[in-house]
């Protein structure tokens, strides 16, 4: 039912207080970038499509994915990060999963980012646990400050006193606190106070609160496997039991990795949340990779889907070409996905910084046709009607929510 049928009844019940949760729990707000990204665009069919749906209201969509929350304002994987992606209508959310020295699971997108995505280095006692203790800038040899801090050199406890913050650092600092200072000039500290951070377990019961779809990322250890007993098979399953105990459907768990070992546990072992798992797609790593040939890729399509993959999660490159206009196309490798059968999530828009810049590691493939910031939504177009993406992970949900609503 739809909430402004539903408002009136409840009202009519004298349930006003039950109808005003019932409201503020389905309203999105997306503000104001969709429609600056709209006016920015040069003119099109599209742009007009788009400004007729900028006074509409919009709906949750599980074509928005919260890549991590919603980054590109809020600190990464914290409970503010999600809580803002999912009033901008993310109608999935992230959490990357790695473990503590305790073997707990956390939402962290690399084991060992806690020197770039917390406030470690400003703790003494903790930041004298860090694999690599900080090194500052070495002018003489212009050699970059470092450190590296992992979840697993600390316990659940010790983790959770942590806050997040943006995912950055100074390479020319001279002290942890120069550091930890580092946000690129296109995103914000403003709302990097204190980032909740959160267990792999919390994100679980936030995501419930908050009425969303789920995708976990498996990452890879940092660490040698197996930690302490801990197998790789070990920590694969524990992340799908976590789902369980919380009596989470699996039709509403996408499981992802980059491993497809991984991938292929899950289907093998546990077949309801394998049927929608996600293998994220790294071939085009390997040595001699070459996106418009598929004798180069290794496995191929074919022998992916027949290994029972049926969702591949792509770099969004990957998936499209420019033609000798400058125009945007599905590519090769978009075309052989779908001839396969394969189901197709991409990632990541709006990470690598503003379009009329060139749009970055994101937009490698299709930089004739990167003239501005609005054309987030040309490229949207095709990925959503001529690739036939079924998702787009974003570090701005509310972005895709907006196309995807109008559209």
């Amino acid at each position: 039912m739809k909430i402004f049928l539903l408002l009136p009844f409840l009202l009519s019940l004298g349930l006003p207080a039950l109808a005003e949760d019932a409201a503020k729990a389905r309203r999105i707000d997306l503000g104001p970038r969709p429609a600056f990204l709209v006016q920015a665009m040069d003119e099109s069919p599209l742009k007009k499509n788009l400004l007729s749906c900028l006074e509409k209201p919009s709906e949750k969509t599980t074509f928005s994915i919260g890549h991590r929350g919603a980054p590109l304002q809020f600190p990464e994987h914290t409970r503010e990060s999600y809580e803002a992606a999912a009033r901008m209508g993310a109608g999935v959310l992230e959490c990357d999963v790695t473990f503590t020295k305790d073997k707990e699971l956390v939402c962290r997108h690399a084991q060992c980012d806690l020197h770039t995505t917390t406030n470690i280095l400003a703790i003494p006692e903790l930041a004298a646990k860090c694999t690599e203790k900080f090194k500052p800038y070495d002018p003489a040899t212009d050699t970059p400050a470092a450190a590296k801090c992992c979840a697993s050199d600390l316990t659940l406890a010790e983790f959770k006193t942590l806050c997040g913050k943006m995912d950055a650092a100074n390479p020319k600092a001279q002290t942890p606190e120069e550091y930890l200072d580092g946000t690129a000039n296109w995103r914000t500290d403003l709302y990097s106070t204190c980032g909740t951070v959160l267990s792999h377990r919390e994100s679980i019961q936030l995501f419930q609160e908050l009425d969303v779809d789920m995708t976990p990322e498996l990452k890879k250890p940092d660490v040698a496997m197996p930690f302490k007993d801990f197998s790789q098979e070990a920590y694969a399953q524990k992340m799908i039991d976590e789902y369980k105990a919380a009596g989470v459907s699996p039709q509403r768990v996408y499981a992802q990795s980059f491993q497809l070992d991984d991938v292929l546990y899950w289907i093998e072992n546990e077949p309801k949340f394998g049927q929608q798992a996600v293998f994220l797609d790294e071939r085009n790593r390997l040595s001699g990779f070459d996106p418009a040939n598929p004798a180069t890729w290794q496995p191929d399509m074919k022998e992916v889907a027949d290994l029972g993959v049926q969702i591949i999660g792509p770099p969004l490159w990957m998936l499209l070409r420019t033609d000798d206009q400058g125009k945007i196309h599905p590519s090769v490798y978009a075309q052989e996905a779908k001839a396969a059968g394969l189901d197709i999530l991409t990632w990541t828009l709006e990470r690598s910084g503003r379009l009329v810049d060139g749009g970055g590691w994101y937009f490698q493939t299709v930089p004739d046709a990167i003239k501005n910031d609005g054309d987030v939504f040309v490229v949207l177009d095709v990925l959503a009607k001529d690739v036939g993406v079924r998702g787009v992970f974003t570090d701005w949900p509310a972005t895709v929510t907006f196309y995807d609503n109008c559209r």
